[in-house]
């Protein structure tokens, strides 16, 4: 075992036994009863975009805690992890209305990541297009990936999972496994690093990924952010680099499910990225962002991604080399699988959990944050 993954697995274990800052929090249902909330934006109109996955789309008032139903979604192909991922809206929003989504489409019986784009129009989508259906289909039901993060300058970053099948994440002939930049039409920037490639489609930014279910770009400093599941064990967080390999299924910190034996090569491969952070044991990442607001102050520029298996919000503390050097297993109490995490203009936490919940987190009134 080499020393790098020796330190990665004491910091993951050391964090175990941190505080879970219980008295710092205050946290509302916001409401209750949906299905699977996979996917949360915030509308100028202090309203909730929410996406269920099995293919549904609600609209929550946040302050009145009145919400409807959104008609106008296309037919998704609801199964096993498939359904209706992210939605996300652009920095020009109000110039133009477009909301954005990743949803699980049919073709020809089996599943693809595919990005699309509509308007609300009095709780209903229109004008609704199909921007590009990744070319990721396997008989499959998983990995798909999904979450999408939009930069300043006309692009947005989709990920998309290998599938199920862990050669996709080596091929860049196929989006599967990859984290892929795109303009804002669904077409590929002249840009990027496989543009002129003819043994690699165009749109792909990064690969080497296993599924990964968060993805942040931090428009201040300029960095795509990911996390991804490992198998048993080896949950990754990565900042994503243009072109760049990050390994799976060549190395892995995580092990088969079906025997003590580790994934692919090892842990180290000439010409693939090391993570940031690895989790042993796997807390099954599923949501991520980098803070950057006033409610809570001492967060900002942490890392925040939600655990389903562990039920809990993860919090990485990061050097100005953007190392990992702490992490803190925050909102145990909320005793919910944590699917997706997002921050308001206030700074505070909108959090969505398996169960069907929306809670809001702010400070706690006896908590001083001027």
């Amino acid at each position: 075992m080499s020393k790098y993954r020796q330190l990665l697995i004491f910091i993951t274990l050391f964090a175990i036994f941190q505080s879970t800052y219980g008295d710092e929090f205050k946290i509302e249902t916001v409401v209750s009863g949906l299905s699977v909330p996979w996917g949360m934006t915030l509308l100028p109109d202090k309203t909730l975009l929410i996406t269920q996955r099995e293919g549904k789309l609600s609209q929550l008032d946040l302050m009145s805690g009145d919400i409807v139903s959104i008609t106008g979604l296309p037919s998704i192909k609801v199964k096993g992890q498939g359904g209706l991922f992210d939605v996300a809206i652009p920095p020009d929003y109000k110039s133009n209305n477009w909301i954005y989504f990743s949803y699980n489409k049919d073709i020809d019986d089996q599943g693809a990541t595919t990005l699309a784009r509509a308007k609300l129009k009095n709780h209903k989508l229109v004008n609704w297009q199909d921007l590009l259906i990744t070319l990721s289909t396997t008989k499959t039901s998983y990995h798909f990936g999904g979450r999408i993060s939009f930069d300043n300058d006309g692009h947005l970053f989709l990920s998309v999972g290998d599938r199920g099948v862990r050669p996709n994440a080596q091929d860049l002939k196929t989006h599967a496994g990859s984290i892929l930049r795109l303009n804002l039409d669904g077409s590929a920037p002249n840009d990027n690093p496989f543009v002129n490639n003819d043994k690699a489609l165009s749109g792909i930014w990064s690969y080497g990924h296993r599924n990964p279910q968060g993805l942040f770009f931090n428009d201040e400093t300029q960095q795509l952010w990911a996390i991804e599941h490992g198998p048993r064990g080896g949950d990754e967080i990565n900042l994503i680099e243009p072109g760049k390999n990050y390994g799976w299924p060549v190395i892995s910190y995580g092990m088969e499910y079906s025997k003590d034996v580790a994934v692919g090569q090892g842990t180290e491969h000439k010409g693939m990225e090391q993570p940031i952070k690895v989790y042993v044991p796997s807390i099954a990442p599923s949501s991520l962002i980098q803070y950057s607001g006033n409610a809570f102050p001492e967060w900002q520029g942490n890392l925040l991604a939600g655990a389903l298996k562990s039920k809990h919000l993860n919090q990485i503390v990061l050097n100005k080399d953007n190392k990992a050097i702490d992490e803190n297993r925050l909102l145990r109490s909320i005793k919910g699988r944590i699917r997706n995490v997002i921050e308001s203009p206030e700074g505070w936490l909108y959090i969505s959990t398996d169960d069907g919940r929306i809670l809001r987190v702010t400070p706690s009134a006896t908590t001083d944050n001027e």
